[in-house]
């Protein structure tokens, strides 16, 4: 399971980062406005592989396990947000380099958070 969960995860993770390059790049959009959408792009498409792969025989619906997922991802959310928007303030950091540093932290969260509350499997 960890090891479907690491797959699927920086999966997701390079689909966020590329979004978010794509939103400051291309849209010319605030960095951490772009950080929570991008973030938002990368949970949905983390739960479809999650719940279909690494998490295999849920009996929670569907519609109920993404909503429960994306409260879940609330915190995530929040912990992202939060850490990036300290280091692109605070320091010289790249804005791709502070989302890569923040991502540890939050994957890491959100991984427990979902394996014990959402797909009951730790």
């Amino acid at each position: 399971m960890l090891v479907r969960n690491t797959v699927v995860s920086t999966g997701s993770f390079l689909l966020g980062l590329a979004a978010l390059w794509a939103l400051v790049q291309y849209g010319g959009m605030d960095k951490i406005v772009a950080t929570g959408i991008s973030f938002l792009i990368a949970q949905t498409f983390h739960y479809s592989l999650g719940r279909s792969w690494i998490f295999k025989g849920t009996d929670r619906a569907i519609g109920a396990g993404y909503m429960i997922f994306l409260a879940n991802a609330a915190m995530g959310l929040v912990i992202t947000v939060t850490l990036f928007a300290l280091l692109t303030h605070y320091t010289p950091m790249h804005f791709l380099a502070a989302r890569v540093a923040v991502s540890v932290i939050a994957g890491l969260a959100m991984f427990v958070v979902n394996a014990a509350f959402n797909f009951r499997r730790v």
